[in-house]
Formats: structure tokens, sequence, C-alpha cells
């Protein structure tokens, strides 16, 4: 069924009437065709995440992993979940995603070439040890190809080919960091005037949390990006352990956004101090912090989606 256009899924369900809602493996860069397909005429359909799937399969009759045992598993968990998210198609987040995981990419692949190129200049001469970040500005990258262009040697020439390479991924980074900044300057207004949020951090939530709307309130979000503490009732009903679970991408972006303002920001230093007072390790002060963050992007984002739609409205009027 998996090579089966979406009408054809649709028209093969009609046997089965009308009323009827979609369970989709939540999967979405495999799934968001048909999910298209499937949504333009006018279905219904859930996600669910791989994680309850897994449970599923655990307590099958069946073993092994095929796809009529994840069909099974999807409809199983989509019948006992009832608040899964409702699948729609949002292509603000899914550009701004491909954008930043291609610059990521970029950036992998200037490290290893600046790696590389760091080993040739120490071979030509020991004492020539540039800096990582160094070889990232165009400047040091200049002094690199003037000292190699005075050199004849098969490793000279090698060096100075990678030094042209890192040159040309700079650009194309920085190039992208410039339009990441136009495009959430202009999707996401309120997530950019939060303290310590720049484009690409911006861009990175927008792309993983992929639509807010399908979070029922700031704990089910908090939940989602791993900032909401485990409690622990062992004995201890007022412990909570780190919570390692949820989107780590999210809970990375949200950790660097915590950092910068506890470096600069008045209000979030005052609240470390706070934390710090009752008893607080500078950790568990950071994941108090965290969890409070995880609030205020959730509402700047809603903020932002509701501004979206809004828009929609007026120009579809």
């Amino acid at each position: 069924m998996s090579c089966w256009c979406g009408q054809a899924i649709i028209r093969w369900a009609d046997q089965f009437g009308d009323v009827r809602c979609w369970a989709v493996e939540d999967c979405r860069h495999l799934s968001r065709r048909l999910e298209r397909d499937m949504l333009a005429a006018g279905e219904r359909i859930v996600r669910v995440p791989p994680k309850l799937m897994a449970h599923s399969r655990d307590s099958a009759r069946t073993y092994g992993k095929s796809d009529p045992i994840d069909a099974l598993a999807v409809a199983r968990a989509a019948l006992r979940e009832p608040d899964l998210p409702i699948a729609h198609l949002d292509d603000v987040a899914r550009e701004l995603r491909l954008l930043v995981d291609h610059r990521e990419d970029l950036v992998a692949e200037r490290t290893r070439h600046i790696n590389r190129l760091r080993w040739h200049l120490h071979e030509i001469d020991p004492a020539w040890d540039p800096d990582l970040r160094a070889l990232t500005t165009f400047k040091h990258l200049d002094i690199a190809a003037g000292r190699l262009a005075t050199l004849d040697s098969v490793i000279a020439r090698i060096a100075s080919d990678l030094v042209e390479r890192i040159r040309q991924l700079t650009v194309d980074i920085n190039d992208l960091r410039v339009e990441l900044e136009a495009r959430t300057e202009t999707s996401a207004p309120n997530l950019r005037q939060i303290h310590g949020i720049g484009p690409l951090a911006s861009a990175k939530l927008i792309g993983e949390v992929a639509g807010i709307g399908r979070f029922r309130s700031r704990h089910a979000f908090a939940r989602h990006n791993g900032t909401a503490p485990t409690p622990v009732w062992s004995g201890h009903p007022d412990r909570h352990r780190l919570s390692r679970a949820g989107n780590r991408q999210i809970n990375a972006a949200i950790h660097r956004i915590a950092l910068t303002q506890a470096r600069s920001h008045p209000a979030a230093r005052a609240f470390l101090e706070r934390r710090a007072d009752q008893g607080a390790t500078r950790k568990e002060a950071i994941r108090s912090l965290k969890r409070r963050l995880s609030d205020v992007v959730y509402r700047a984002m809603l903020a932002d989606a509701n501004t979206a739609q809004r828009h929609a409205a007026v120009l579809a009027a």
C-alpha cells in the first residue's frame, strides 16, 4: 500500500463509508506527499509518534517488523490515544527546516575541510597553526592563500584548493544566514523579539516544532521538548529528575537561549539568583530557566501562528 498515491488509497477506502480518519506514522519527510494529496481531498489525518508504535509492537502476537505489522501498530496507537496531533501542511516551517539543515551540512563540510587544511599547514610549517575559528574568516583565508602562493609543492597546491573551497562554503553559509534572518523576521516577529533568539535559533525552532498548534498546552510543548522535569515519587514526592526525552534539537536551542540570557538578560539573571538563594545548583537553576523559556517560546510561536492565520484569512477574503 505504501506505493499507492493518495487518490488511489481514498478510492480503496470508499468501500467502507465516508466517515473515516487516517492514522499515519509521524515521519513527515517520508509521508509528506501522501499527506498533501489526502489533505487536499478533504481527508482527516492524525500523526502517530513512532514511540507509541513501539509499545504496540511489543504487545502484538506477531514478531518482527513489516508493513502489515506497522500498519496495525499505527491503528492501535491511534485508537488508544485520543489526543494525537491533526496533520496539516506548513510550507513555511518545512522550508525553514530544509534551509537550516542545508546550512548545518555546509558548516560540517567546512569544518572537515578546515581540519584537513590545518594538517597540511602543519606539515608545511610546524609553527603554522591557525585557530580553527580563524579559518572561517576571509582575513585569515587571504593570509593563508597569499603565503601558499609563494610555495611550489603538491601539498601547497592541495592546501590552496582547500582554502578556496572553505572560502566558497563560507560565502554560502553567510548567504543562508541572511536569508534565514529575512524569513524569520517576516514569519516569526514575536519569536524574534525574545532576548537571545537570533535567526538560526528561531528557524531551528520553527522547523523542528512544525506547527505550534498541534500542542494542546504549554505543558504539552514542554514535555515534547524535554524541558519539563520528570517527578520521582518513590518516597520523595517533591523530587524531580532531568528529562532526557523529547525533541533534543528544540531542547538544545532553548538551552542556548538560556545561556545567552544568563549572561546578558537582567530578568533571567535575577531569576537565577533567586533560585540560587533557594538552594538550587547552577545546573538546576538553568533547567528551571529553560522550563520558563519553553513557555515564553510557546506563547510567542502561538501568537505568530494566530497572526499568520488572520493574514491568510484576509488574503482569502
